[in-house]
């Protein structure tokens, strides 16, 4: 099964990276996934199902251990063929 997750970390900052986005991004580009796409309003990664589950596991804690107070995110699964 492949997964796609779409996140966002809070509290935004649009005049430099908070601490909290940074860890996220570390934490993402580090995963074992296929697709990474980082950007300063959303970031979406793609990958087998265990992969991205443990992506997520250590995105919640390490970013709200970093000081984030509120993190969404979307988890969908890849139907084959779709990207």
């Amino acid at each position: 099964m492949r997964l796609r997750v779409e996140f966002t970390t809070e509290p935004f900052d649009l005049e430099e990276a908070p601490p909290h986005a940074l860890v996220a991004r570390e934490v993402i580009e580090a995963a074992e996934l296929d697709a990474v796409d980082v950007g300063p309003f959303g970031n979406t990664a793609e990958g087998g199902a265990d992969a991205v589950l443990t992506a997520v596991d250590a995105l919640l804690r390490k970013t709200l251990e970093a000081g984030a107070t509120r993190v969404s995110l979307q988890l969908n699964v890849v139907e084959e063929g779709e990207r």
